[in-house]
Formats: C-alpha cells, sequence, structure tokens
C-alpha cells in the first residue's frame, strides 16, 4: 500500500536531520581516531573507534539511497497528481461545452465539484445564495442530474475510464501508472467531499 504523498515531505526533513547528525558523529570519531594516532596510541585502542565511524558511514550511504528514492517518488507522484489534474479540468471545460453552461454557471459548477457548499461559493464569486442556487438548478437541468453526487459522479466515472498518458511523453506512450494513481487519489477524495457535501 502506497503511502499517502503529503508523508514524503514529512520524511526528507527528518532524513536529513538525522543524515547531518550522524556525519557529525562521524567527524568526531575520525578526529578522535586521527588524535590518537598522532600519540602513538596502539592499534588495538582506536579498532572500536574506527569500527564506529565505518559503521556510521555505511548507515549515512543507506540513508542517502533512501533519500534519493524517496524524492525521486515524490517527483513522480507530483507529476502524476499534474497529469490528473489537467485531465479532470480538460474533462470539466469538455462537459461545460456540451451542457451549454454560460460562464458564470461554469464558475458555480467547477466551485461545485472541487466540494464547496452554497455559502462558499456565493462569498467567493461575491453574489447572493440564491444566485448560486439557481446557477446550480441550471446545470442539474443541463447535466441531465439531480444533484451535486449525481454531477460529480458522472466526472469521476469518465476521468476513471480514461488511460492517462504521460505528457513528457516518457512511458512511450505507455499509461502513466503513477498518474492514474494520482486520479482514483483525486478522484475519491472529491466523491468523498461531494457525498459529505450532500448529506
Amino acid at each position: 500500500m502506497q503511502s499517502a504523498p503529503s508523508e514524503i515531505p514529512t520524511r526528507s526533513p527528518v532524513l536529513v536531520g538525522l543524515i547531518l547528525f550522524q556525519l557529525a558523529c562521524t567527524s568526531i570519531f575520525v578526529w578522535d581516531v586521527i588524535s590518537d594516532f598522532s600519540e602513538e596510541t596502539s592499534v588495538l585502542q582506536v579498532v572500536p573507534e574506527i569500527g564506529a565511524a565505518l559503521g556510521l558511514l555505511i548507515g549515512i550511504a543507506f540513508e542517502l539511497g533512501y533519500l534519493t528514492r524517496l524524492l525521486r517518488r515524490q517527483e513522480t507522484m507530483a507529476r502524476g497528481l499534474g497529469v490528473a489534474a489537467g485531465a479532470l479540468a480538460d474533462l470539466m471545460e469538455g462537459y461545460f461545452r456540451d451542457w451549454g453552461l454560460t460562464a458564470a454557471e461554469q464558475d458555480v459548477a467547477a466551485f461545485t465539484i472541487k466540494g464547496y457548499s452554497i455559502a462558499e461559493i456565493a462569498e467567493l464569486r461575491g453574489s447572493a445564495e440564491a444566485t448560486v442556487k439557481t446557477h446550480l438548478n441550471a446545470i442539474y437541468r443541463k447535466a441531465g442530474v439531480p444533484g451535486r453526487g449525481q454531477l460529480v459522479s458522472l466526472l469521476i466515472e469518465d476521468l476513471m475510464r480514461a488511460p492517462l498518458v504521460d505528457p513528457a511523453g516518457a512511458g512511450g506512450g505507455q499509461p502513466a501508472v503513477a498518474a492514474m494513481s494520482a486520479a482514483q487519489t483525486s478522484a475519491g477524495v472529491m466523491a468523498k467531499t461531494a457525498y459529505t457535501s450532500v448529506r
């Protein structure tokens, strides 16, 4: 099961801090070993310190590898979310055009799909709630749906059906798995938001 994208930025600073701390500890061990050698200390006495320094260096190497993988994964997920957001925006524009929505209705429909309440939409647009309700009734009538939940479902079903292709062409025209996963995550969040708003 994949971790949520928000976990990655949280882990990165902690991991970087741990690596820096281990580097500081390693520096102290190395400095101590060099000091011991300059005082002509027996090799057997410095073996534990050398071992500890090597252990820390190996740990740092593993952590740097893990951090690199983590950052690459973050970049892939961000790219996937971008593709999913672009696909949803294109899909919404296509539907709005087909339904013949006015500019005001398109604004209200977009805010509704994003999960904003009627009061919030009215505040954002600087209009009365009654005006927003009028726009919503027109949107539902033109879309042929009874309410917000069905409006969101209509878009989500099409988004889930459509293959998302990496626009950079990195996958050779193959569906981008990360993008598809991001689309499903976005779709699930929007559907849940819409369902909660309707209740």
